[in-house]
């Protein structure tokens, strides 16, 4: 029968229940050939010819399509229909091209969803394999291939600490510094704006805002100062207002298109937290189980048969008034129409989220994100009627405007709206019925209530003069009818998932399949980390950065990248030929590489300090050389990096000082360096700061006393705030807290790798707050020790249920209760006693048998026998026991070359590392 292969197990086993048993069907799993990780598998001297390795997981898959072909030469590949499919179908096929004889009958087909439908509609138009989307894919990979195993290397040279670079991947990553470096140069700039409570003369209320003043329109920043904001308010809470004019505009919001690859992976991390690989990992499973179409897409059209489905399914569930009179057409985006496939939508429209009933949680609520878009893609649009009302003195010095929302028809939103990285500021209020020419009174005592929360968070007053009242960022009138209200700029927010994807696609870099990897691959480097779903740069992504930037600019740069992608595009539309485009990057890439080559690590170090100079070192508020260090007031601070690959910034008079600091202080506060906290019993408490983090130190290190004492700054414990009596307690740890009341053994209390703790004799037992190690009580020792007892923790012995007596070859026999039941334990032997024995009946005779029986399966525990009585029986089975002789001679081995492959390994990182001290 016809052999089908495909990517996926899962997918090979949908595929086979439509095909039925006329063809058999199975799965690649993935790629099954790749570049060997080793210099020369793209041949840049000989045209760029790669060489491809047959992955060792994937021989048995390999295999098993080759005996299949051997009963039948009809070869159908149907992997995924876009580049990466064509190219796992274009390694298949030159994998098994020793095994397809001559008039071998070898197809290529394509369908969008894994349904009954698509898939026999496609088995019926076959194809030949796409040759210029292979080219391109070829492409990509030598571009991939050429970048990361030239530079790396570069890099490791060079930059102690960095791991490696990609072509996009460093691009994204200089998107997120560049991005942090905006936010830290950030000033804040204060405003002002000022609001009203106004009633109408029905008593009906409603805010209304500053708009102009002095019969002049008010731009954001004219209200400055609290000064002016208070000439402002005054201004508004003297005078009559009058309702100027009424404006009432309909309007109407149209639904989103449906979902394309980038655009899901937005919404799912907006509304659902998914990270880009989680979506794609979900979406893959819901593609396959034959729920939605192919997930891997920039095309937004979607094929009529399914409008119409779509239409009908919100005719059936909602009434027509939902349905437009014509069905809406979403024109296409993509950069190349032959990659552009259909939208990513359910497979059957009336197969509504709370009819599947899918079990897992991920699948289930991104399926239930894709159902709704796609239908409100096709809905009514949503009608409201927007409402301006301008409000206005007598003396047109003062006006105020206030604005409303009505929504008259919900549409399209009924069923879904889009979200949102930040707030866009719409303004849904609602107004009461207000008419032209009608007195606008001005509501006593209406901000009392935000008068009073401002006043309770504490901080400092604003100023307020006669009339007024003040609280921090506030001002309100004596009446409390208005109020002005201070603001600060915000910097540009720091991305997240979605919105990294969302800039990746708005500048051409990526496509669709390789979104979520890229911004995967630069958190599994530790270049970035994710914090409340907010990407920051690590301090080594800054170095790697500055670093391309500095000798590498063109590669990280936003639009050579972009149009590198355009001209991968063009390959795989037969305008471009590859070998061409990889000729002229290579020409360019080998020369900058070459002028790396006699490039020093302190040489680079410099670079990176200057190019950083304005964000590492801001003017200081004295006017003083912001690069004198604070500390010794001698040496200047320069940029220095730890074996660990962590930058900071380091004195020139190391080691005579150890003042340092992070690259960017946290928070906005100030770096934390070397300081001594002052004297103890003659001795001098200093805070300082190494490659593990701050910590305290009594006296100074001498010949006499080489290590003196230390003691590591507890975590949750601000370094910035320690004083001198903190210090001296954490030096005098462990804390004796007085003899155990059964024993007489010390209990003691300390703070140790795995947190604070209190330890009695070898016991150790957890406790959660790190201050109560020098507050904690015997009372309270006792009982936390008694409790780590009762649990069960390391150390802690579990009562046999029963004694059974000696063992003939010496050591107890015991019944324990395990967790799948009782069992009899001897020596390293446990076995379980059958189910119709209890531990109360068990005889001596019995646990005998079960032990023999156990370690006949197991003799190697066998051999290990407690030395206690050596019995004329545990003499007859000595020669079982002469087998553990050699073992430990083997042993030996390993464990002699340990030392060896340390110091080959620190040979291996190469070059001048500048370690902090």
């Amino acid at each position: 029968m016809p052999v089908v292969v495909v990517e996926s197990p899962a997918k090979a086993k949908t595929i086979e229940k439509y095909l039925g048993g006329d063809y058999r069907v199975l799965a690649s799993f993935g790629h099954v050939r790749d570049l060997p990780p080793k210099d020369g598998s793209v041949d840049t001297e000989n045209d760029f010819d790669m060489k491809w390795e047959v992955a060792a997981d994937s021989r048995k898959h390999l295999k098993a399509i080759k005996d299949a072909l051997k009963d039948d030469q009809t070869l159908i590949l149907a992997t995924d229909p876009d580049r990466e499919g064509e190219a796992i179908s274009w390694h298949l096929l030159e994998a098994l091209q020793t095994s397809l004889k001559k008039g071998a009958a070898v197809s290529r087909v394509t369908f969008n969803a894994i349904t009954k439908t698509a898939v026999t509609e496609a088995m019926a138009k076959p194809r030949q394999i796409d040759q210029p989307l292979v080219d391109a894919y070829l492409a990509r990979r030598a571009l991939d291939y050429l970048v990361g195993f030239n530079l790396s290397p570069v890099l490791w040279r060079k930059l102690p600490g960095a791991k490696s670079a990609g072509r996009v991947q460093s691009v994204c990553l200089r998107l997120i510094v560049d991005r942090e470096m905006e936010i830290e140069a950030f000033k804040a700039r204060e405003y002002w704006s000022v609001h009203a409570r106004l009633a109408t003369p029905g008593g009906e209320e409603y805010d209304a805002t500053l708009v102009s003043l002095a019969g002049k329109r008010l731009d954001r920043f004219d209200l400055a100062t609290a000064e002016q904001a208070a000439m402002a308010l005054s201004a508004v809470a003297s005078r009559d207002l009058k309702v100027a004019s009424v404006a009432a505009k309909p309007a109407s919001r149209n639904p989103w298109p449906p979902f394309m690859t980038s655009t899901l992976q937005q919404e799912a991390s907006r509304k659902l937290g998914m990270g880009a690989k989680a979506c794609m990992s979900a979406a893959q499973r819901l593609y396959e189980a034959g729920l939605i179409t192919y997930m891997r897409t920039d095309g937004i059209d979607m094929a009529p048969e399914a409008v119409m489905a779509a239409r009908d399914a919100i005719k059936a569930k909602f009434g027509e008034k939902y349905l437009p009179k014509s069905p809406r057409m979403y024109k296409n985006k993509a950069k190349n129409a032959q990659e552009a496939h259909e939208c990513i939508r359910p497979t059957d429209m009336m197969a509504s989220p709370d009819r599947l009933k899918l079990t897992a949680d991920d699948q289930r609520k991104l399926y239930d994100l894709i159902w709704k878009r796609t239908i409100a893609s096709q809905m009514e649009a949503a009608r409201m009627e927007r409402t301006t009302v301008e409000i206005a003195s007598p003396d047109d010095q003062v006006g105020l405007r206030a604005t409303g929302q009505v929504m008259l028809f919900d549409g399209f939103l009924r069923v879904y709206d889009q979200g949102r990285d930040d707030d866009e500021g719409e303004d849904g209020a609602r107004l009461p019925a207000i008419t032209q020419g009608e007195a606008a009174r001005l509501v006593s005592h209406a901000f009392d209530d935000e008068m009073t929360k401002a006043r309770d968070k504490g901080g400092d007053a604003v100023s307020a003069p006669a009339g007024q009242r003040g609280a921090p960022g506030l001002l309100v009138n004596d009446a409390a009818s208005s109020a002005a209200r201070q603001h600060f700029t915000q910097p540009p927010p720091r991305y997240t998932e979605a919105t990294m994807v969302k800039r990746m696609e708005e500048l051409g870099i990526g496509r669709p399949s390789t979104y979520a990897s890229i911004v995967t691959t630069i958190q599994d480097r530790d270049y970035v980390r994710k914090d409340k779903n907010r990407l920051i740069p690590e301090d080594k992504g800054r170095l790697v950065t500055i670093f391309l930037l500095k000798y590498f600019p063109r590669y990280v740069s936003y639009d050579f990248t972009a149009d590198l992608e355009t001209e991968l595009d063009e390959i795989s539309a037969g305008d471009r030929m590859w070998r061409e485009v990889l000729g002229r990057f290579w020409k360019d890439f080998s020369k900058a590489l070459e002028g790396t080559s006699e490039l020093r690590i302190t040489e680079v170090l410099e670079a990176i300090d200057d190019a950083l100079a304005p964000h590492l070192y801001p003017p200081r508020a004295d006017g003083g050389d912001p690069r004198i260090c604070p500390l010794c007031n001698a040496g200047r601070l320069n940029l220095k990096t730890a074996r660990s690959g962590g930058a900071f910034i380091g004195c020139t008079n190391y080691p005579e000082c150890r003042y340092t600091r992070p690259l960017s202080a946290p928070d906005g506060e100030e770096p934390v360096g070397d300081r001594v906290l002052g004297m103890d019993a003659g001795d001098q408490i200093s805070l300082k700061t190494g490659r593990f983090g701050p910590y305290v130190q009594r006296g100074e290190a001498s010949e006499e006393v080489p290590k003196p004492p230390r003691s590591s700054i507890p975590k949750g414990w601000d370094a910035a705030k320690l004083d001198l009596d903190q210090a001296v307690q954490l030096l005098a740890l462990p804390r004796p807290i007085g003899p155990h009341p059964e024993d007489g053994v010390l209990i003691e209390a300390g703070i140790g790798r795995f947190g604070p703790y209190v330890k009695h004799g070898s016991k150790y037992a957890n406790i959660a707050d790190v201050d109560e190690v020098f507050t904690i009580g015997m009372n309270r020792a006792v009982e936390v020790l008694a409790a780590k007892q009762v649990r069960g923790g390391r150390g802690a012995a579990a009562a046999p249920l029963r004694e059974m007596g000696e063992h003939p070859d010496g050591g107890p026999i015991q019944v324990m209760g395990g967790k799948y039941g009782p069992y009899v334990k001897w020596a390293k032997v446990n076995a379980t006693l059958p189910r119709d024995v209890t531990p109360e009946d068990l005889t001596v005779d019995q646990a005998l048998e079960l032990i023999a029986a156990k370690a006949a399966k197991s003799p190697s525990k066998a051999t290990k026998k407690p030395a206690a009585k050596k019995t004329a029986t545990a003499a007859a089975k000595k020669p079982a026991a002469k087998k553990a002789a050699p073992k430990k001679t083997a042993a030996k081995k390993p464990a002699a070359k340990k030392p060896a492959a340390k110091a080959s390994a620190a040979e291996d990182t190469g070059g001048d590392v500048i370690d902090e001290g």
